[in-house]
């Protein structure tokens, strides 16, 4: 079938869009360590003895906390398969830390109301976070991290699931019996619900008393002193102004769980914590995270710029492709990806870009060439500030202050206003 004069031209403006586009498009699978996708990958890689250990840790884990038994397959039961999942831990410099073997479950096989009912599992707001690290800074708290080796294993199951046995790991002669979960793990729908179940449940029974508003942030009293919880899935922030409480409270959770004592705070959820106990000061920075995001798009090189918004910038769906030429060219770009890697920089530690990404977070469904041009601006912006801190120190006003504000009827689509907020605690940004 010979193609239309239209339909040659279109191609040919597609070709020239790709080769022009070529420069600035980036595999956004590109970092520092190419992790096995496979069990048979990682025991042929050349750090096959390293992934066999860090499997073996896992499968001796799941042993300890007695996730499965071995048994008889059910007639008319059908069981959810396994895959193992591998990755290098690095730590804020970007250095290999560990090597992490996962066991998971291919839950996307279950079926509601039969292998699972409820999924719902809260996890804490960044602007807890940021309430907790302002109290620190100004009470001069203990503050100290705790990491549960594996969190998910600790869930009481309630529903009759089965899954396969572990690639690689089948006891000879058993190979036809299928694990029979008691407790849940990685990978099931309800997983992470049973965790923090579990995890509620035994706070509540030692006094810790849940925070109504983020029910993952726990305080308990005890005379004068308290200590404050806050958890994120598996990593856990103990604070405190009584260093035996804090102790006391580590214990409580030792004998509880399997947990990974980490000393004083200094990374969490992807966020470094720099604290100068004599002067007072606290400060989140995500530079190691920029730095990461900056590498996976092929911008570690850019030129900084002092601003990532300056006046006389607009937005608009004006700015969006109109013809399949300009779509297609779209289609090659990340854009979603690096908005949404800058939004996470906003949301932890970077409130000076909040009104540029949400702008930016409006075209995703249909974004243009000067919304690309305005992200890399964003990127290029945070190359010259990678080393900037949300800071909080001790403060004569513990009051909380708040500020707002509007660009009045800006928006060129439909004329509403884009309004902004900031509260202070302490002098500190906490929302």
């Amino acid at each position: 079938m010979v193609a239309s004069e239209d339909e040659l031209t279109h191609r040919k403006a597609v070709d020239y869009w790709r080769k022009q586009l070529a420069a600035t498009v980036v595999d956004i699978d590109i970092g520092k360590h190419n992790d096995p996708s496979s069990y048979n990958e990682a025991i042929t890689s050349d750090q096959s003895s390293e992934w066999h250990n860090a499997m073996i840790d896992e499968l001796e884990s799941m042993d300890k906390n007695n996730v499965w038994e071995l048994v008889e397959l059910l007639n008319g039961a059908k069981p959810v398969g396994c895959k193992w999942v591998y990755k290098t831990k690095l730590d804020p410099n970007g250095n290999v830390e560990r090597f992490k073997a996962r066991l998971v479950a291919k839950g996307y096989t279950q079926k509601e109301g039969i292998d699972y009912q409820e999924t719902f599992s809260p996890v804490s707001q960044k602007d807890s976070l940021r309430i907790v690290m302002a109290l620190v800074a100004h009470f001069d708290l203990e503050l100290h991290q705790m990491d549960v080796k594996t969190a998910f294993l600790n869930g009481e199951l309630y529903e009759d699931v089965y899954m396969t046995q572990p690639e690689g790991f089948k006891p000879k002669g058993k190979e036809h019996l299928v694990c029979k979960l008691k407790k849940s793990t990685y990978g099931l729908k309800q997983a992470s619900r049973q965790w923090y179940l579990k995890f509620d449940e035994v706070m509540k029974k030692h006094g810790f008393v849940m925070n109504q508003v983020d029910q993952c942030n726990y305080l308990k009293m005890s005379g004068s002193n308290f200590a404050i919880l806050v958890i994120y899935v598996d990593d856990i922030l103990l604070a405190s102004n009584s260093l035996d409480m804090l102790h006391e409270s580590k214990r409580l959770l030792s004998s509880n769980f399997d947990m990974k004592d980490l000393g004083e705070a200094s990374y969490v959820i992807g966020i470094e914590i720099h604290r100068d106990r004599a002067s007072g000061t606290l400060g989140l920075s995500q530079k190691a995270y920029i730095n990461r995001v900056l590498t996976r798009y092929n911008m570690q090189h850019c030129s900084p710029l002092v601003a990532p918004v300056v006046k006389g910038d607009v937005f608009g769906t004006f700015q969006c492709p109109k013809t399949e030429v300009e779509k297609e060219q779209m289609r090659l770009i990340p854009y979603a990806s690096v908005v949404g890697s800058i939004m996470y920089a906003n949301v932890c530690t970077r409130p000076d870009i909040a009104y540029i990404a949400g702008m930016l977070g409006r075209y995703q469904s249909n974004p243009g060439l000067d919304h690309w041009k305005a992200t890399k601006k964003v990127l290029r912006y945070l190359q010259g500030t990678k080393d900037y801190k949300l800071t909080y120190r001790r403060s004569d006003n513990r009051e909380v202050i708040g500020y707002s504000g509007s660009d009045f009827a800006k928006c060129k689509d439909d004329k509403k206003s884009t309004s902004g907020y900031i509260f202070l605690l302490a002098g500190g940004p906490i929302s």
